[in-house]
């Protein structure tokens, strides 16, 4: 079973260029174009991960994976910033503090991308079949 991804990202061009790369490697991805758009498609898909740009007009991704992590059927998904905010104290704000899954700066490689997702879903499935 494919896994499914929620994009969220202001810039259309960048939703088709994912779905494309990942496309390749057997996951669907379900694009989404602003913050509230982005939780919407959350809830309704269920999805395996989220990819999460965090400089959009309207709410912020921050915005975006606060309310993630406060919803008791969203806190569980994983979430991997994508953003061209390449500063190290936003890495560290992410990672560190926020606890993200990922953080991958744009510009990023098609194979930076696949890692990066393959190995969040995968510290997913160990954590899940570690904790039955």
């Amino acid at each position: 079973m494919s896994a499914r991804i929620v994009y969220i990202e202001d810039e259309a061009e960048m939703i088709d260029l994912v779905r494309i790369i990942l496309g390749r490697k057997g996951f669907e991805v379900i694009g989404a174009m602003d913050g509230q758009e982005g939780l919407n498609k959350i809830n309704e898909q269920k999805p395996d991960l989220v990819l999460l740009d965090l400089m959009m007009p309207g709410m912020d991704g921050w915005d975006v994976y606060h309310q993630i992590k406060a919803n008791r059927e969203t806190q569980h998904v994983p979430v991997i910033i994508v953003t061209a905010r390449a500063l190290n104290i936003d890495r560290i704000l992410g990672l560190e503090i926020a606890k993200v899954n990922d953080y991958l700066s744009k510009p990023f490689t098609p194979q930076e991308l696949i890692e990066s997702v393959q190995k969040v879903l995968n510290s997913q499935q160990d954590s899940s079949s570690s904790n039955p």
